[in-house]
């Protein structure tokens, strides 16, 4: 089963990360995707550009503004997709995701949704 990771950060927190400790926490995910690349689990993982744009209908028309859509002092600043045997596995790679360790629990967190498979046959 594929399970969407999104990777939620306060932007606040990360911008006041020296560069020597930013250097180390990239290195410590580049390591934790390398592991999960090499043991065939690592579908995808991108960081995300930016903030996104929010398409919502308003009066029956689709109207596009600048997100998040929400107020909120996390966004989702990257992802990644496993593919995995169960929730359990999951729920461990999450855990174990190095950025989850910083900022002392002051921001922050994964995601995890498990993706539907073609057809829809999840529901």
């Amino acid at each position: 089963m594929k399970y969407l990771m999104l990777i939620y950060g306060n932007e606040q927190l990360w911008t006041g990360v020296d560069a020597d400790r930013l250097a180390e926490l990239i290195a410590e995910v580049d390591a934790f995707n390398a592991a999960l690349r090499e043991s065939g689990e690592l579908v995808d993982s991108r960081g995300l550009v930016s903030r996104p744009r929010s398409v919502r209908v308003v009066e029956d028309a689709p109207v596009v503004t600048d997100g998040p859509y929400l107020e909120a002092k996390e966004h989702v600043g990257s992802y990644f997709v496993v593919d995995v045997d169960s929730e359990r596995r999951a729920l461990e790679i999450a855990r174990s995701y190095p950025a989850l360790r910083h900022g002392g629990g002051l921001g922050g967190g994964i995601e995890v949704w498990p993706l539907m498979e073609p057809g829809g046959s999840d529901l």
